[in-house]
């Protein structure tokens, strides 16, 4: 549930919760990013969930229920501007917002396109489809994405392959319920790119949810090569897209893990050079992706 406070109470409470205190303290107090608090919560550019509202009123010794002018519940999309259907619905078990969903985030904000097609009045397509390479993500696609679906929304997957067009394969993940739960997120169903799609306020206010959704989007749309041929032991890792505030969100992630990423280059993409950090990227995030594993295992094993 997210709560929203009269204009400059919430900015406020967190001023008044952190007298004596650096942002990094307070941060850790309420579990969640200093860098999130700090900038993103002090100026109001997001609200307050009401677990960490109650936890400033505490530290703070205020109580600002008077101000509250919203509660937003967290309805998988059925509230105002949700998609709403009489058809026949498939329901959703009880969705846990965990580390294992935040990575389903990360891989739909990668390769994933949210879809709802109507077809009349009664009728419509809803669901979500994620790309991948014909044979290099077959093994990520078919072991570990759709373990994934099966394990968090009880869903099956239905495979589609392009042999002779793009030699592209796809995942289809049918559900009214699934692109409502996005919808929630505010990852709405069309062009990514268009309705600018990034990271939902819930995974960046938990570090480990933060790493599993960075994972699934470097597993996506992300690379991992040599820097240089004069030397093979530089590695870097890559991450493209073409939505900037998806870019700006995973750029600044990065930096609040601790990370020094590159500036976005070219709108599009952002580098991690540091071989200090390739290391810390393997021990903290990780891959899913086989991809991505074997061919940095290939890489590290002719180091000399």
């Amino acid at each position: 549930m997210r709560v929203k406070l009269k204009e400059g109470k919430q900015k406020e409470l967190i001023l008044k919760a952190k007298l004596g205190r650096s942002w990094s303290e307070l941060a850790k107090i309420l579990n969640i990013n200093a860098h999130y608090l700090e900038i993103e919560l002090r100026n109001e550019k997001r609200l307050l969930s009401y677990e960490i509202y109650k936890k400033l009123c505490e530290i703070s010794n205020l109580n600002l229920d008077n101000y509250i002018i919203e509660k937003l519940g967290d309805n998988w999309g059925r509230s105002k501007g949700g998609i709403n259907s009489k058809g026949s619905t498939i329901f959703l078990p009880k969705i846990e917002f965990d580390e294992r969903l935040a990575e389903f985030v990360g891989i739909v904000l990668g390769d994933g396109h949210v879809f709802s097609h109507k077809k009349g009045k009664k009728l419509g397509v809803y669901g979500i489809r994620i790309a991948g390479d014909l044979v290099k993500d077959q093994e990520y696609h078919n072991l570990y994405i759709k373990k994934l679906c099966k394990d968090i929304f009880n869903l099956k997957t239905r495979e589609v392959t392009q042999k002779h067009k793009n030699n592209a394969r796809f995942l289809d993940i049918s559900s009214k319920e699934l692109v409502n739960l996005f919808y929630s997120m505010g990852i709405k169903p069309g062009n990514k790119i268009r309705n600018q799609s990034t990271i939902p306020d819930w995974i960046k206010e938990n570090e480990n949810f933060l790493k599993t959704c960075l994972r699934g989007l470097i597993d996506t749309d992300g690379s991992v090569f040599r820097m240089s041929n004069k030397d093979p032991n530089l590695i870097r890792i890559n991450f493209t897209s073409y939505n900037i505030t998806l870019m700006n969100d995973v750029r600044n992630s990065f930096i609040n893990l601790g990370f020094h990423p590159s500036k976005i280059i070219l709108n599009k993409n952002i580098y991690i050079s540091r071989q200090m950090e390739i290391s810390k990227y393997l021990k903290e995030i990780g891959f899913s992706n086989n991809r991505h594993i074997t061919r940095i295992n290939k890489f590290y094993s002719s180091m000399v």
